[in-house]
């Protein structure tokens, strides 16, 4: 499929409201966009586009060029959510066709949407946790827990090549019905417990291995939004998961409402 031509375009980061922290000159915001590309941000009213000029889309063969566009993106948003408040975030490689004026122009056409997902996004940002465990404990403390998985472990020992060999596979099995139980009760737990302190949840691929860790693996990720007053709140409510015995918890966040922002389109 051919690439879009145009002459002269934007391209588009995110959507700020610059009202209450002044005018945008008012603000320090040298962040640099792709290929060290400059950062503008475009005013409309009490809205701002954080933008860059471009002329073609970015398309590239090679991962690493596009993982590096990827954490510019993200980094620009970042930037813009420290110095006005919480974004909107455009999707990667959003461009406009046109100008400031072009973009300007968008910005009136779309106000009342854009005030009112700022508006109800204001102060909330979203947050990630994951929750790794030591495997082999896991392992020991379910086979300890479970009379079927022990009674099959103890079978095992005593069974012939051929015989042990059925006898794994049903281990394995049982086992595996067993862990994602225990995953499934982390993430209900989670769910339950943060609740009151969010206002969305979503659940995640976990990632696997937990960096540094020899033996801890990551077997649930979530992603939910919440409003900043609430972020001591949920550490402890956090603190409280990671107290259990072989469970690990990474937090990470604030972050732009990656996850839970409308899709905006140009």
């Amino acid at each position: 499929m051919a690439e879009p031509t145009f002459e002269e375009g934007r391209y588009l980061y995110c959507v700020v409201e610059s009202a209450d922290e002044g005018t945008v000159d008012d603000i320090e915001f040298s962040e640099a966009g792709i290929e060290g590309d400059p950062v503008s941000v475009v005013e409309h009213d009490d809205l701002g586009a954080v933008v860059q000029p471009c002329d073609s889309p970015f398309d590239s063969d090679d991962l690493g060029t596009v993982r590096e566009w990827l954490l510019t993106h993200q980094s620009v948003v970042d930037a813009a959510g420290e110095a006005f408040g919480t974004p909107l975030p455009f999707r990667f490689d959003t461009i406009l066709k046109g100008d400031d004026d072009a973009v300007s122009a968008w910005l009136a056409d779309q106000s009342d949407t854009l005030a009112s997902h700022l508006d109800e996004l204001a102060g909330h940002w979203e947050y990630r946790v994951g929750v790794a465990w030591d495997d082999d404990r896991v392992r020991d403390e379910l086979e300890s827990n479970d009379a079927e998985l022990a009674d099959l472990r103890e079978r095992i020992d005593d069974a012939t090549e051929g015989t042990a060999f059925l006898l794994e596979k049903q281990y394995d099995n049982r086992l595996r019905d067993l862990r994602q139980a225990r995953k499934d009760d982390l993430t209900n737990r989670l769910r339950d417990d943060l609740d009151p302190l969010v206002s969305a949840f979503e659940t995640m691929d976990s990632t696997g291995d937990v960096l540094g860790s020899e033996t801890n693996e990551e077997v649930v990720q979530v992603a939910f939004l919440a409003h900043e007053e609430n972020e001591d709140e949920i550490g402890r409510v956090l603190d409280d998961v990671a107290s259990e015995p072989g469970v690990e918890i990474r937090f990470t966040g604030p972050w732009p409402p990656y996850s839970f922002a409308p899709e905006l389109d140009a």
